[in-house]
């Protein structure tokens, strides 16, 4: 099996939890159902590869809203528990600066950071550091030094987040570079904290999970007590799915509007390139695609995915289990999953599949 989907490679985004047990059998009774709109046969080929990554625990996949496949794999929790979904954060904290814009909590994506985080600026700032804006930090084009990779343990240990990140030299110009970068969603938590005074985790409670019916518990927060913008946000698979799906539509879900669809396609446009891959970033998204099928991912440390095909009606969920290690190969796994098996049981599967409101 071999991945076509196009422009990915790995990136060390951080944190990790451990390593879990892997048992190389689903459980019995997640036997595949027959389906609609997938081919029977191609999906059994492509659960029985999923059941032999030990590091992957669910696999969700849905077709024009229908619900076709759910799978737990290697003693992974149920599909409704929070699991860490580590940098598919990212994604999320794009849909809240969406939103925020449309209600104008924030000016929008030419809106200068220090408009709002001037009090955690150094005392004699870069002058680029005026020039920095939102949009800037949603494509990891800020021109500051990361605070990812081997730089993550020194930012985290900080006292103090927000000016740890704000204080990095320039190592590119603000729209330059990609340069991938947890502290450039962290900024964009504080901003929205401070901008709205309130919580970040309160404005997802109010903005995406009561609207989209879903659980969004606390997660880490900053010795300020921000909450931790791009990495460790807890949500279940079926949640994630549920995420995906609300970009599918269109910012849709159950004939409400959630977020603009303006801000869905700003977020799919490609605006910067990876110097990992080659591949291509929008705001908070990657940008691919499989066997010739445009693709829009959120992407977490280990394997937590959130695929959207939006020719195909597909959205497909996959977490993994994160240790540490830099990837060996399984996340290229997962990519061959959908690209080779999931995708070409689309283009085959024929029929309509039911659509029932997800």
């Amino acid at each position: 099996m071999r991945a076509r989907l196009l422009g990915l490679l790995p990136l060390l985004l951080g944190a990790c939890g451990p390593t879990g047990s892997a048992s190389q059998a689903p459980p019995r009774e997640q036997a595949a159902p027959r389906t609609t709109g997938l081919d029977d046969a191609a999906m059994a080929r492509t659960v029985a590869a999923a059941a032999r990554l030990p590091r992957l625990r669910s696999l969700i996949v849905l077709r024009d809203g229908a619900t076709l496949a759910e799978h737990r794999f290697n003693g992974g929790p149920p599909l409704d528990w929070p699991v860490n979904i580590k940098s598919a954060s990212k994604s999320v904290l794009s849909a809240l600066v969406g939103i925020a814009i449309d209600r104008g909590v924030l000016e929008g994506v030419d809106q200068p950071v220090l408009s709002v985080l001037r009090a955690d600026a150094p005392a004699a700032p870069d002058p680029r550091l005026a020039r920095l804006t939102v949009g800037n930090l949603l494509s990891m084009q800020a021109g500051l030094e990361r605070t990812s990779g081997e730089y993550y343990g020194r930012w985290v240990s900080s006292p103090n987040w927000v000016r740890f990140a704000l204080a990095r030299p320039f190592v590119d110009a603000p729209g330059g570079a990609m340069l991938y970068s947890t502290g450039n969603t962290h900024l964009l938590s504080a901003m929205l904290t401070r901008a709205s005074g309130r919580s970040t985790h309160a404005l997802a409670q109010d903005w995406l999970a009561r609207p989209l019916g879903i659980a969004i518990p606390l997660w880490p927060r900053d010795p300020q007590g921000i909450f931790f913008g791009g990495n460790d946000m807890l949500m279940s698979p079926r949640a994630l799915a549920r995420f995906g799906e609300l970009y599918r539509r269109g910012g849709v879900i159950d004939g409400r509007r959630v977020l603009p669809a303006s801000w869905i396609e700003r977020s799919w446009t490609p605006r910067t390139v990876s110097p990992w891959s080659g591949g291509q970033y929008g705001y908070g998204w990657f940008i691919g695609e499989a066997r010739g099928h445009p693709v829009r991912f959120a992407w977490g440390y280990g394997g937590q995915m959130v695929y959207v095909l939006p020719d195909l009606a597909l959205t497909v969920v996959m977490t993994s289990t994160s240790d540490g290690a830099r990837d060996t190969g399984h996340v290229a796994a997962l990519h061959a999953l959908l690209a080779d098996g999931i995708v070409p049981a689309a283009e085959t599967g024929g029929g309509d599949a039911a659509r029932p409101a997800l």
